[in-house]
């Protein structure tokens, strides 16, 4: 693809750095030079390292990514709720701008430190929260998400059932990643029209490489979905405009 595409939710996966299993499970290596390799024939020329539930609060590998892949990537991290307003900025002056709220599977902050923290980073560092959650318990979070200051859901909410809780929040000005799209159990084009509808902004492009416990791994051939679905305008937008200006990369 020729046009510039901006990896909204990628991981790295350094064992020189501490990993904790989650339920068991500790993930394959994945070193940045194996990440740029698998996106080197896709036009990906910036993008987002979100920290993994088997990550924890680890900050090591992050930095250590971020100054490898250089200014045009930035980081999503866990930090507990004690951190201090020092290290969040030095957190910040690395390239960090958000806080990961893993709902799914843990090695995050808990639920309910989530308003306080978004409310703190935002004033703080101009940060957003992100939530990898089952888009079933969207209803029970509505009225949370609505009031704060900057918020964006993971891999399409991941279930049929949460959609049209979904898509009430992306009206609302929650942002969507269009990531992971063999983990969720509907129609693909069809929720990315429906968001595209809902919000032009809402939609974000990430690889989820690398697919770490996906049913179906990312493949080139979710590019070309999101192209075919939503058209060149739109398309431009989800694969590149609404997370560069969302992460505030430029």
């Amino acid at each position: 693809m020729t046009r510039p595409i901006f990896d909204a939710h990628c991981h790295i996966v350094d064992p020189r750095f501490p990993l904790v299993a989650n339920h068991g499970f500790v993930p394959a290596p994945f070193s940045v030079e194996d990440y740029l390799t698998a996106v080197a024939p896709l036009g990906v020329q910036g993008g987002a390292v979100v920290s993994g539930s088997f990550q924890a609060f680890d900050q090591t590998y992050l930095l250590a990514a971020l100054e490898r892949l250089g200014p045009q990537f930035v980081g999503v991290t866990q930090v507990p709720a004690e951190i201090g307003d020092t290290a969040l900025l030095q957190l910040d002056a690395a390239g960090v701008r958000a806080v990961r709220f893993n709902l799914k599977r843990g090695g995050s902050e808990q639920i309910d430190q989530l308003e306080r923290m978004a409310r703190r980073v935002h004033e703080l560092a101009g940060w957003h929260v992100e939530l990898y959650v089952d888009s079933r318990e969207l209803g029970e979070l509505h009225n949370l998400l609505e009031r704060l200051p900057a918020v964006s859901i993971d891999h399409l909410g991941l279930r049929r059932e949460g959609l049209p809780q979904l898509l009430q929040l992306a009206e609302a000005g929650v942002r969507i990643k269009a990531c992971g799209f063999g983990r969720v159990d509907f129609d693909v084009a069809a929720a990315l029209r429906d968001i595209e509808a809902a919000n032009p902004h809402a939609l974000m492009f990430g690889s989820d490489l690398p697919s770490t416990r996906a049913p179906r791994p990312f493949a080139a051939s979710d590019l070309e979905l999101i192209d075919a679905t939503l058209g060149s305008e739109a398309a431009e937008r989800a694969l590149w405009r609404n997370a560069w200006a969302f992460y505030r990369c430029g």
